[in-house]
């Protein structure tokens, strides 16, 4: 177990954040998941029956500064082979700007954007020097991309995540592998009964596009499928 390489979830108490954490379980590999409130996921809890050692988990809410400091120091010890940021809301699709509150916004904006980028800050230092830090983002955060309507506010927010991770890698520097990862559409909560991808193919897909890009320097904008999107 000692050997094995270690990853840390952040938010994966349930969907996309639990099936990875699933998924890299399957793999060998050593996880540290976290969720909003001790004990509040019955799904990490079944996992951590049957994994036992091998998964740890951590109460952390992004939204909470001294948290993500906390978490920090509490995995400053054991370097990550990978660093993965699942957290995130979504808002009413069918708002645009001009309809949104300010307390939306900032929700948001602050949940999609701002603590996914503290988190990689805060706890760069201990992913391994060619490990990877991933992001979950959507391909509404492309700016170039086609455009359609709804979700005009989570779009931006989105789009703001890939502007800092990319701020962040010009910044950093490094041979780590930087991903910003569009997992498809998915059937979450978020995604709906009608999205044409289970939770199990999304995140398969999302481990082998990292295991493709394990060790390869600088950032890259892609899909589950490791297919490129432009930013």
């Amino acid at each position: 177990m000692s050997q094995a390489p270690t990853a840390l979830i952040v938010g994966a108490s349930r969907g996309l954040g639990l099936g990875l954490v699933h998924e890299y379980l399957d793999r060998g590999w050593h996880v540290i998941a976290t969720e909003r409130t001790a004990g509040s996921s019955a799904g990490l809890a079944q996992l951590k029956a049957e994994a036992g050692e091998r998964l740890t988990l951590a109460a952390v809410d992004i939204n909470v500064a001294e948290q993500i400091r906390a978490l920090a120091a509490n995995v400053v010890d054991r370097p990550l082979d990978l660093l993965f940021v699942n957290a995130g809301v979504s808002d009413d699709p069918s708002l645009t700007i001009g309809q949104v509150s300010n307390e939306e916004f900032v929700r948001v904006f602050q949940t999609n954007a701002l603590a996914p980028m503290r988190v990689v800050d805060w706890l760069s230092a201990v992913v391994a020097p060619r490990g990877t830090i991933a992001v979950m983002t959507s391909a509404l955060g492309s700016i170039s991309g086609e455009q359609s309507g709804g979700y005009e506010v989570y779009g931006a927010s989105k789009a703001a995540l890939n502007k800092l991770f990319r701020g962040y890698a010009v910044r950093a520097g490094g041979d780590r592998s930087l991903l910003a990862i569009m997992p498809g559409w998915v059937q979450t909560d978020m995604g709906g009964p009608e999205a044409p991808l289970a939770v199990a193919t999304s995140v398969r897909g999302i481990a082998n596009a990292i295991e493709a890009r394990r060790a390869q320097a600088g950032i890259a904008f892609i899909d589950y499928q490791n297919s490129v999107i432009a930013w």
